[in-house]
């Protein structure tokens, strides 16, 4: 696959929820049982109450899991029929995902957590890499083990790592959740400058604080 231009879900549905299509969180949702196309170029948020699946949405389109009914394709194929191989090129060039939970591994330093990213493709030298994280404003923190940072210096340091690799699409479960207003501001332009350079989307979720996009299209999950 050259490029991800579109990612569609037809009648997408999480298992969890199969026998509650009438209740009202599903019948609200905007995109569960819809037909959503998510467009290269563009940037969403997804707005989602604690429960709603915003996890369960990243994770399905990142392909780590397919407990759901309906489709999800990319560029009109079904993700189902994808191969090892396919996934592992496309989590390596067109989709990065920074998960609710981050993983960051606490025993080593924050340059080497990303570096194990940015070794799959040398997208950035290591001094592009200490540029960004003065950009966040945690340069300074770049030899420390990532267990010692506080909350929000670990999203700072997650979402750097995120976009250590080409993309087509960019999915942020809760980026900003542990960030205040402005270091969100900072963060928000840092991805959405990357993701422009690059023709690309940032898909953010969000259950508050959200990322600061500037006109995103928004959809209530």
């Amino acid at each position: 696959m050259d490029r991800i231009d579109t990612i569609t879900l037809e009648a997408t549905l999480p298992d969890v929820f199969a026998g509650a299509e009438a209740d009202e969180p599903v019948c609200r949702s905007e995109v569960w049982r819809r037909s959503v196309t998510l467009r290269r170029g563009e940037n969403y948020l997804i707005m989602a109450e604690s429960g709603t699946g915003k996890s369960s949405l990243c994770s399905f389109i990142y392909g780590n899991r397919s407990d759901y009914s309906g489709t999800i394709s990319f560029n009109g194929t079904d993700i189902r029929s994808l191969g090892i191989a396919e996934w592992c090129d496309i989590r390596r060039r067109h989709i990065a995902l920074l998960p609710q939970e981050m993983r960051l591994f606490g025993e080593l330093t924050v340059m080497e957590n990303i570096a194990i990213k940015n070794r799959l493709t040398d997208r950035y030298s290591e001094r592009e890499i200490m540029a960004m994280l003065q950009e966040v404003e945690i340069d300074h923190k770049a030899g420390q083990r990532a267990g010692l940072l506080s909350i929000g210096q670990q999203q700072r340091a997650a979402t750097v790592r995120a976009l250590c690799q080409p993309f087509d699409f960019i999915i942020l479960d809760e980026p900003v959740s542990h960030l205040d207003a402005r270091n969100n501001g900072i963060v928000a332009a840092m991805v959405t400058r990357v993701a422009a350079e690059a023709g690309a989307s940032v898909v953010a979720t969000s259950v508050g604080n959200h990322l600061l996009l500037e006109s995103p299209l928004t959809l209530n999950l």
